[in-house]
Parts: C-alpha cells; sequence; structure tokens
C-alpha cells in the first residue's frame, strides 16, 4: 500500500498539473471502489476550479471551490496517471474515474484491486470527519519531535512497530518506513512503545522525518503497483537499509539481518544494532 512518501510525490506531481485549472468532465465509470462513490459525483465536480491539493496521513485531499473537498485514497494498487486528452488511448478496463481539466490535461485514477476509494466533503466538516478525526501528528509537521512522539506512545504496551503502524499515533506511517526508521534510531521492533522515551523517541523522531524526506525526495518506494502521477518509478527501494533484506549482512555491522511477523506484518530488522 502506498504510504505517505508515495501520496506526498503524487500530490506535488498533481499540483503542478491541477492546481488553478477548471475541472471540465468528471466520468465515474463504476458505482463504488472499497466504498460506494458519494450521489452525483461526477456531477458535483464538473464546472469546479482546483483550489490547491494537500495530503492527510494517506489521503489524498484536492481543494476545489465553493467549499467541497475531493478526497481519494490510492488502496493496494490506485494510481493516478497524467495523459494528455488529445493523445490518450483507450481506457484500461481498471480505469475508474477520468478527471479532465481546461487545459485539455486527464488525470486517471486506476485500481485494479479497487480498495481505493474516493469521496467528497464539505472543507467545514474535515476536521470532524470520521476519516480524519483521530489521526496522530504528520512526522513532517515542525512541532513533531521526541518529546510529542513519546507522549503519543505513553502507556502503550504494544511493540513499538505495531505502535507507529497504527495511524492514531503517527499518520501516514506504514511498513516500509516503519522499519527503515526503527534501524536508523536503533530500536527493535519488538521492544514495547511505552519504553520509547528520552533520547530513543528522539532518535525515532529524527529517523521518521528523515526517512521519509528521503523518501520523498527519491519519489517514493515502487514496490508491486506504485507509480508517480507522470508515471515514472519510485527509487527509493534502492536505499532500502533493511526492508526485505532479511539474510543479508547488516550494512552498519554486517549481522545477518533478520524477519519477524508481528501482527500479521514482516519486520525486517538487525538483531545487533537495535535494542
Amino acid at each position: 500500500m502506498p504510504e505517505l512518501p508515495e501520496v506526498e510525490t503524487v500530490r506535488r506531481g498533481l499540483e503542478r498539473l491541477l492546481a488553478g485549472r477548471r475541472l471540465v468532465r468528471v466520468e465515474q465509470r463504476r458505482r463504488d471502489l472499497r466504498v460506494p462513490f458519494p450521489p452525483r459525483f461526477a456531477e458535483r465536480l464538473t464546472g469546479r476550479r482546483v483550489l490547491g491539493l494537500r495530503r492527510r496521513a494517506k489521503y489524498l485531499l484536492v481543494d476545489l471551490d465553493g467549499g467541497l473537498v475531493l478526497v481519494a485514497h490510492l488502496g493496494m494498487s490506485g494510481r493516478m496517471v497524467v495523459a494528455d486528452g488529445a493523445a490518450a488511448g483507450p481506457p484500461s478496463p481498471h480505469d475508474h474515474v477520468v478527471f479532465e481539466t481546461d487545459a485539455g490535461q486527464r488525470v486517471v485514477f486506476n485500481d485494479a484491486r479497487r480498495f481505493g476509494m474516493m469521496t467528497l466533503l464539505a472543507a467545514r466538516e474535515e476536521a470532524a470527519h470520521p476519516l480524519f478525526a483521530a489521526l496522530g501528528p504528520e512526522p513532517l509537521d515542525p512541532a513533531f519531535d521526541g518529546a510529542l512522539l513519546a507522549g503519543r506512545l505513553a502507556g502503550r504496551m504494544t511493540p513499538i512497530k505495531a505502535a507507529l503502524l497504527d495511524q492514531r499515533v503517527v499518520a501516514g506511517i506504514g511498513n516500509i518506513y516503519a522499519c527503515e526508521a526503527l534501524f536508523r534510531a536503533r530500536i527493535a521492533p519488538r521492544r514495547m512503545a511505552a519504553t520509547v522515551v528520552g533520547r530513543r523517541a528522539q532518535r525515532l523522531a529524527a529517523a521518521l522525518r528523515g526517512v521519509i524526506e528521503e523518501a520523498i525526495e527519491a519519489g517514493g518506494s515502487s514496490l508491486r503497483d506504485y507509480v508517480q502521477a507522470d508515471g515514472e518509478l519510485g527509487y527509493f527501494q534502492h536505499r532500502w537499509a533493511v526492508y526485505e533484506r532479511a539474510g543479508d549482512p547488516c550494512p552498519a555491522c554486517a549481522t545477518t539481518l533478520r524477519r519477524v511477523v508481528q501482527a500479521g506484518r514482516s519486520s525486517f530488522y538487525c538483531p545487533r544494532c537495535q535494542r
């Protein structure tokens, strides 16, 4: 599933194309994805001007005139593909929504597995909406530091890896970047979250910010279905230190990296470096 860096990379690519443009045509090609589309979805979007694009956790938010917000989640296999309207070929069976701008550009939401979603909400309702009300802080927020992270982890007698995947603790972190950040911070994925305080929390907060910023710079990690809005692959997977590298030597100490399953998810780590 695309994580924060991948969604942020898509947001930046789409913003250059969509900001300030009007949606002159919106085509909805099926009734639902993971959840049904809202009533009159295409009709309510047609003619709207795009004011800007934002990201919250793993959600892409498109601010439109009239106080309307388009919310999109890429799910497991969703992608936003940009094409010139005049040169666009025949639609794929997995092209579910087509947005066409007044500049003649098309943005196509393609989702083979249909685990993505799109909905509409009023901007005034966003903070209290069930999708966003319980989300934790953003790791790229200037206020995100070790003290804030330790406060979110306080009292949590669950492994730190599981806590990082809880969107109520930190927003946008998924399996790849949790593994990579824990390695950088020298924290074992099985350590109890409540014990990540003081210097450990400071190291982890810095590691989360650092790995995410580097991944965004590299265009995210292309794993299975993810591509950038222009169709290019991300390249951060070539910088993974531990993720999917069980059996390889640790890049820091040469100890054999290990894999352990936690709550159905694979964690990759160095048993010597991470405590």
